[in-house]
C-alpha cells in the first residue's frame, strides 16, 4: 500500500502517474487538509482518502507532499503510527532526511527527493537521497514510484540543497528567459501570440536535441554561430551583460536559500 500524505498539486500528479503506470487505485491511499479536495481525488481517481494517521499506519510506503513549514506538525501526528519497516519518501524542499528520521521510529528508511513541477507532465526531474536506514532496495522503490513522471537521478544529500536550486527551481528560469525573448520578438514588431509561438517551439526544439543528440551544449551553440553572423552577435552582447556570471551567481543564491530555509 502506497500512501500520499498531502495530496496537492505534486502529490496529484505523483499519483495519477502512478496509475498511469499501472498501479490499482486499492493500492493507493491519500490524504488532503480540505474535505472538499478529498472528494475530488476520491472522485476523480477511485482512491480511498483517510486520515494522516490511517494513512501512516496502513501504508507500507508513506510520501509525504506537505509543504516545509508543515512538515514538524505531520511528523508530530504519525511518528508513533509509523510500522519500523515502512518506507518515508519525502518531496518537502529543504528537509533533510535527518529530520525526519529524528521524529519515527528508529530505523525507518527514509529517502530524500527534490523534484519539480514538469512532473504535471511527466516530465519531471526527480532527484533522490538515501538517508541513514535506506538501502538499495529503498531507492529502487523510490525510483520505481518516481519514474513513471520523469527521469531519477541518485545524489548523495549533501548535494540536494543544490539540485533544489539547479532542477527544483529549474523550470522558473527557463520560464523567465521565454518572457524575456518574447518580449524582445515583440520589441522587433512581432505579435505577442508569434512571439511566443516561436520562442517556445525553439525552446522544446533545443531541449530535444539537447537530450537525444548527445552532444555538449557548446557543440550545439557553435553549430548555430556562423562567423560574423547574427548569433554572435547576440552572444557578444549577452556576453557583455554578464549573463552568464548572473546565472552562476542566482543559482548560487537560491542554493543559499535553501539552506537558511532548512535551518528555519
Amino acid at each position: 500500500m502506497i500512501a500520499i500524505l498531502g495530496a496537492g498539486k505534486m502529490g496529484e500528479a505523483l499519483l495519477s502517474g502512478v496509475l498511469r503506470a499501472g498501479r490499482r487505485p486499492s493500492e493507493l491511499r491519500a490524504t488532503a487538509r480540505r474535505e472538499e479536495r478529498g472528494a475530488l481525488l476520491r472522485e476523480r481517481y477511485g482512491i480511498e482518502i483517510v486520515t494522516n494517521v490511517e494513512a501512516a499506519a496502513s501504508a507500507s510506503t508513506l510520501v509525504l507532499a506537505v509543504k516545509p513549514q508543515d512538515m514538524g506538525a505531520l511528523l508530530e501526528e504519525i511518528g508513533p503510527h509509523v510500522p519500523a519497516g515502512a518506507l518515508v519518501i519525502s518531496m518537502a524542499a529543504g528537509i533533510t532526511a535527518g529530520f525526519i528520521e529524528g521524529r519515527l521510529p528508529d530505523g525507518v528508511a527514509v529517502v530524500r527527493v527534490m523534484s519539480n513541477t514538469p512532473v504535471l507532465v511527466d516530465e519531471a526531474m526527480s532527484v533522490i537521497s538515501a538517508g541513514a536506514h535506506a538501502g538499495e532496495e529503498h531507492l529502487k522503490l523510490a525510483e520505481e514510484l518516481l519514474s513513471p513522471v520523469g527521469k531519477v537521478l541518485r545524489i548523495p544529500e549533501a548535494l540536494q540543497d543544490g539540485a533544489t536550486a539547479l532542477s527544483g527551481s529549474g523550470p522558473a528560469y527557463f520560464y523567465y528567459l521565454v518572457e524575456a525573448m518574447v518580449d524582445a520578438g515583440i520589441l522587433l514588431g512581432m505579435p505577442r501570440a508569434a512571439a511566443l509561438e516561436m520562442v517556445v517551439q525553439s525552446a522544446v526544439g533545443a531541449a530535444v536535441m539537447l537530450r537525444d543528440s548527445g552532444e555538449h551544449p557548446v557543440l550545439l551553440r557553435e553549430a548555430v554561430t556562423s562567423p560574423g553572423g547574427t548569433t554572435i552577435a547576440a552572444i557578444r552582447e549577452l556576453e557583455r551583460h554578464g549573463v552568464r556570471a548572473a546565472v552562476l551567481e542566482a543559482i548560487e543564491a537560491a542554493r543559499d536559500r535553501g539552506r537558511a530555509l532548512a535551518g528555519g
